[in-house]
């Protein structure tokens, strides 16, 4: 994204410092990479990075201020699904964006999707520390908005997490923990914010309250910081201890139905000049070429269902009960914006932010880099230069001075 620190990294890159950050990721995580990390970070101009966090905050707000937008979100929530005690707001929000030129050439942000659920908060500074400390040259540049230092962030996050409660007390909620992807963000979580992680298999419910089996005894739950994706849960078919309905005594960080209150069904009912023409199938005017739209299905995560570029057949082939289920949204063409030894690569920036008493702040950032249809890991395998990566942020005014 900077061209005189893109051409300073690559000229003095070298394999040995690949695996170094490598061996860094593993031992200051505790466990080895499960996905593929690409060998660079990616200078962001930080001035590209606050437009994307501001354009973020704007989407979020109108929609809140939505006339019947919360309400009709709301509907669509399976009965069996919904929690009670709904906050006000999302705890947790990502944004996501890739990269396009628009008309002046200038780089230009479109929103691809948007989360009220939480993402990576504790890997990925300790990711960005891992590319710091295999390139030392870029000590010079911060990985953390607004100033942060690392102390900073991780107060902000376990106040999130944990509100008024002892860490011991709250826990990550997810499904089969040690045989997930983002096993190494749930062992930092503990680390850094004495949050354990409990399988919410093994959680027990007496009454109206939610317990784990710590050192042989019994821990009451008073606050989850919920990472279970319903969806994955379902389709795995598994039995829980409780219901997502029932009445619990229990307070949650990042509140499940923004799930669903925050996701692709918004996407349709935003007006914002960085979100692209999108429409629910049933509703959708026919289009003239199919390959220039994105069908994506409701409520899935990590791209399952998603087709970029379908055919008119695929289209078609929705059952007409289900089109209300899917989105149809204008794809976003990424603009290649990585130089690399393997040719030029893509960027979708993940902007995170958390929800403090003064409104939704970008605390942090994640990059998904690929040269494939979709920014995913599994959809670039095999590729070098590729996969998630780290932002570094960038002054430009300063950038030609420091890039030699």
């Amino acid at each position: 994204m900077i061209p005189s620190l893109r051409r300073r990294f690559n000229t003095g890159f070298g394999d040995a410092d690949y695996q170094r950050f490598h061996t860094l990721l593993e031992e200051r995580t505790g466990c080895p990479p499960l996905f593929r990390h690409n060998e660079t970070p990616v200078f962001l101009p930080l001035s590209l990075a606050e437009q994307m966090a501001r354009a973020g905050r704007e989407m979020v707000e109108g929609l809140l201020f939505t006339p019947g937008y919360l309400e009709a979100a709301r509907a669509r929530i399976p009965a069996h699904n919904l929690v009670p005690e709904e906050a006000v707001t999302p705890l947790f929000v990502q944004a996501d964006f890739g990269l396009v030129r628009g008309d002046d050439g200038e780089w230009a942000p479109r929103l691809v999707e948007i989360q009220g659920f939480p993402s990576l908060y504790a890997y990925q500074p300790v990711l960005a520390e891992c590319y710091r400390d295999a390139f030392p040259w870029l000590a010079e540049w911060p990985a953390l908005p607004g100033g942060q230092s690392r102390g900073d962030y991780f107060a902000s996050l376990t106040r999130a997490i944990c509100g008024r409660h002892d860490p011991s007390e709250v826990v990550l909620l997810e499904i089969d923990p040690d045989n997930q992807k983002t096993r190494a963000d749930f062992i930092l979580t503990q680390r850094e914010c004495g949050v354990p992680t409990v399988d919410i298999r093994a959680v027990r419910k007496r009454g109206r309250k939610l317990f784990y089996r710590c050192d042989g005894r019994d821990i009451e739950i008073r606050r989850i910081y919920n990472r279970v994706i319903v969806d994955e849960l379902e389709r795995r078919g598994e039995s829980i201890p409780f219901a997502w309905n029932d009445p619990l005594d229990v307070e949650w960080a990042g509140h499940p139905n923004w799930f669903f209150l925050l996701s692709k069904y918004s996407l349709p009912w935003m007006k914002h000049p960085a979100v692209p023409e999108a429409y629910f199938l049933d509703e959708a005017p026919q289009v003239e070429d199919p390959a220039q739209w994105v069908l994506k299905p409701l409520y899935s995560f990590a791209g399952l269902g998603v087709v970029v570029g379908p055919t008119a057949e695929q289209l078609a082939a929705v059952p007409a009960e289900n089109r209300s289920n899917y989105i149809l949204q204008r794809r976003v063409n990424f603009a290649p914006s990585v130089e690399t030894p393997h040719g030029s690569t893509q960027v979708e920036v993940r902007i995170m932010y958390i929800w403090e008493p003064d409104g939704l702040r970008m605390v942090n950032l994640i990059l998904r880099t690929g040269r494939g249809r979709m920014m995913g890991v599994d959809h670039n395998k095999g590729l070098d230069w590729v996969g998630a990566s780290a932002a570094f942020l960038v002054d430009e005014d300063l950038a030609p001075i420091l890039a030699v």
